[in-house]
């Protein structure tokens, strides 16, 4: 018998085990540089066709989808094209444009606090829903993903992400996994929880667009990187059901789908905007124009709602899918004399310093950012020039790059437990201590996280540093340990607005769930910052009409004071947020005075405008202690012009959720 060769037989055997792994990894892929430039070109320009085209459309279809008297054409933005002789910009590109430059100025990944200086410095009006929320709060000193947090941005299920950040995806061509990992941590910009899960299914769809050409391969595809029990999942298949059960009659899907997901949605997410919805009609856009770019163009338009930006995104995909030759000629030369698309010409007339562009620059730095992020992730472009090769590494993972993020401080009070943590998903990874400052009495910090029962009050800073074993970074926190909460045994509540009028509320354009609000003034000091309930809002009056509005407390027996907290709720877009604000207390007489030596933090936003005002901002007002048995703060209310007819008249209001004092 011959004897067995033992390190053989283990050599043998460990390959086996090593060899399923290998045959899991995706092989590289390939393509022609040529064929991505037109590729990439494609996805630019349908989404610049997208855009336009359906902007007439845009909120049009509510009730009932659109008529089929296709195609719509451009109607009215034909005159708009030849007036800017190109395209022009619009909230569909501009950010991605605004993105573009970042990738340029930092490279392929840039970072949150790197987008966040772009959006402040670009970003100026001309901004709504989730991405006003998150522009307030980015000004108010937070970054993402904080900006985006649902307890902090009270629109983060709207639509806003998923027509902002394809440029992620079509610069990771074939790298799926990445692009949709990407494509969720660029969403959480503005947005959380499923409102995030349709832009995370365009990332991977238009990823996976450069080497995919049938549609409904590419939405299962896309399908596989959302959540299994997400609800964006099993809308999708919801709206593939719907396309089996009415193969021939979209209009009949349409009313189911309207039916469950704007008719019956919940009144706290129940908008024209909701990023589910919106992504249900995008679906059926796609099914049902079964790859026919014009017919699935239309289609989207008619599935209505917010129509122009699925047209955008959906246009965008299939650019990428079929390249320039799979985009009718007449869609973008749509005047007379034009040789190139759009004339070769990308107009801002959206954002602050955007430069003008030609679009073939655009796509050519895209395409060089696409280049620098396939190499960086091993992928190579070998060959002579014209005829150069591309490989991809379609494994290739995304890893947020490391920073600190900045959201609300720990809420601590003398004698109440407390856990808090300084990271969030994306940054938990990395080597978390605290190397300076001074914990307060009873606290104790650990890899990220702080916990104890704080047992001193007063203001503490602590220096943290992350790492990843080859760089560390530092940011220093201050902490505020505060007292007993006095409001909580209030015996009166003043208020120059008890009651809110719902009249004047249910005539207005209000852009959050009903439930939200409050109809008195007496949950200001009830403990409850967030939820149904929660916000007050001091409308009075239909009138267009300046007024001071207050907030406070009055006691049987005197406290001493010498610290409020004022937490604001939602802002609307014509108003909410003071432009002034200060402390008075009752004195010995029984009059109001104001305190000495009194300070605000952070400061009021530096413009009265909506578009930087913050939602869910607290601000705390601090000065000399008062031994009093009344204390109050008060100040200007905002009221401002809307393009709504039945918000151009209202009284100036404020919007509160908790009013807090301390000794």
């Amino acid at each position: 018998m011959t004897r067995p060769n033992l390190r053989l037989s283990c050599i043998l055997f460990v390959a086996l085990l090593v060899m399923p792994s290998l045959l899991l990894a995706a092989r590289p892929l390939k393509i022609s540089k040529s064929e991505l430039r037109d590729r990439i070109e494609a996805a630019w320009i349908g989404q610049m066709i997208g855009n336009i085209y359906g902007l007439p459309h845009e909120n049009k279809y509510v009730n009932a989808p659109g008529p089929e008297t296709w195609p719509y054409g451009y109607t009215k933005n034909i005159d708009k094209l030849k007036k800017y002789d190109g395209a022009f910009s619009d909230d569909d590109t501009d950010l991605e444009y605004m993105y573009l430059l970042q990738m340029m100025k930092h490279g392929p990944e840039p970072t949150y606090a790197q987008l966040r200086d772009a959006w402040m410095y670009h970003i100026r009006d001309r901004v709504w829903l989730a991405n006003r929320g998150a522009l307030g709060l980015m000004h108010y000193g937070y970054t993402p993903p904080f900006t985006g947090n649902k307890l902090l941005n009270p629109h983060w299920y709207q639509i806003d992400p998923q027509l902002i950040n394809e440029i992620w995806a079509f610069t990771a061509p074939g790298m799926v996994k990445y692009a949709a990992a990407k494509s969720e941590w660029a969403a959480r910009v503005t947005s959380d929880d499923w409102g995030v899960e349709p832009t995370i299914h365009y990332g991977a769809m238009y990823a996976a667009a450069f080497f995919e050409k049938d549609i409904r391969k590419l939405i299962e595809i896309g399908l596989k990187e959302l959540p299994a029990d997400g609800r964006y999942a099993a809308t999708i298949r919801d709206m593939i059901a719907l396309h089996a059960k009415y193969p021939g009659d979209w209009k009949a899907a349409w009313h189911e789908m309207a039916k469950k997901y704007y008719i019956g949605e919940p009144d706290m997410t129940k908008t024209i905007w909701n990023a589910n919805l919106n992504g249900a009609c995008a679906i059926l856009a796609m099914l049902y124009g079964g790859g026919d770019f014009q017919r699935t163009l239309d289609l989207s338009c008619a599935m209505g709602f917010d129509a122009d930006n699925q047209a955008a995104t959906v246009a965008g995909l299939m650019g990428v899918m079929y390249g320039m030759k799979g985009l009718p000629e007449n869609l973008y030369l749509p005047v007379e004399g034009w040789q190139k698309p759009f004339n070769d010409k990308y107009i801002n007339i959206t954002r602050h310093d955007l430069p003008d562009a030609s679009i073939s620059g655009i796509i050519d730095n895209t395409m060089q950012a696409a280049i620098d992020l396939i190499v960086s992730k091993g992928g190579s472009v070998k060959g002579k020039p014209g005829s150069e090769i591309i490989t991809i590494i379609p494994d290739a993972a995304f890893r947020a790059p490391m920073e600190f993020y900045y959201g609300p401080d720990p809420v601590l009070e003398k004698g109440k437990p407390a856990d808090f943590t300084f990271y969030t998903d994306a940054n938990k990874i990395y080597n978390w201590s605290m190397v300076k400052g001074t914990l307060p009495p009873g606290l104790e910090f650990k890899a990220g996280k702080l916990w104890g029962t704080p047992s001193r009050e007063g203001e503490y800073a602590l220096t943290l540093q992350i790492g990843d074993g080859k760089q560390v970074q530092e940011r220093t926190f201050s902490l505020l340990v505060r007292g007993e909460n006095l409001a909580t045994g209030a015996d009166t509540i003043f208020s120059n607005v008890r009651t809110m009028n719902e009249s004047v509320m249910d005539s207005c354009w209000y852009t959050f769930g009903k439930s939200l609000y409050a109809k008195t003034v007496d949950v200001i000091n009830d403990g409850k910052i967030y939820g149904p309930g929660s916000v007050f809002y001091s409308l009075a009056a239909k009138a267009k009409i300046p007024k001071v509005d207050y907030y406070g407390y009055g006691w049987n027996e005197a406290k001493t004071v010498g610290m409020i907290v004022f937490n604001t709720g939602g802002m609307e877009e014509f108003g909410g947020w003071f432009t002034s604000l200060s402390v008075q207390y009752l004195n010995e007489a029984g009059r109001w005075a104001p305190v000495e030596n009194y300070t605000l933090s952070p400061p009021l936003p530096a413009s009265d405008i909506v578009f930087i005002q913050p939602h869910y901002a607290e601000y705390v007002l601090k000065f000399d202690p008062v031994t009093t048995k009344g204390i109050r703060i008060l100040g200007d209310a905002m009221v401002q012009d809307h393009w709504n007819k039945y918000t151009k008249n209202v009284s100036a209001f404020t919007s509160i959720t908790e009013l807090s004092v301390y000794p």
